[in-house]
């Protein structure tokens, strides 16, 4: 797996890799982060409150961390202190419970019907087959008061 992790992955500079490594200091990558798109907001023209994109920063990082996937990203358009959406990526290895891993096996296994069934649908990538899991997904909202968040998936 470390050879993977060799390889990287390169996004568009609006989406932020999350610090999510348990050697990570995830408040002070939180600041530097929050300086570093903030600059960047700066010089496309907007201003963004500073304190509302690091505590955003430091909740998304803290809350990939807890599903340990393999990259975790943020996504930070210009302008815009609270992320749009979140990106993880984790890998899934065939295993004794499940010899060989079908699109049915992760439509299935990452499906929620918490408000109602989701909508699957098959499509293809450059790299290959995929499904799409589009789902009414019972998550936290940012407060306790915020509504829950629609979750739509890509396996």
């Amino acid at each position: 797996m470390s050879e993977l992790r060799e390889c990287g992955i390169v996004c568009p500079t609006d989406w932020v890799p999350l610090a999510i490594e348990p050697t990570d200091d995830v408040r002070r990558w939180a600041g530097s982060t929050a300086a570093e798109v903030g600059e960047r907001s700066r010089a496309a023209g907007y201003e963004i409150d500073a304190q509302a994109l690091e505590k955003d920063l430091r909740r998304r990082a803290e809350d990939s961390r807890r599903r340990d996937p393999f990259y975790a990203f943020a996504f930070y358009p210009d302008g815009f202190d609270n992320a749009l959406g979140t990106l993880e990526i984790d890998l899934i290895h065939p295993g004794a419970s499940v010899p060989r891993i079908t699109l049915d096996w992760l439509a299935e296994t990452f499906s929620a019907h918490d408000f109602g069934p989701p909508l699957i649908t098959r499509t293809e990538l450059p790299i290959g087959s995929a499904v799409r899991i589009r789902q009414n997904f019972a998550a936290a909202g940012a407060s306790p008061r915020s509504p829950g968040v629609l979750l739509e998936t890509l396996m």
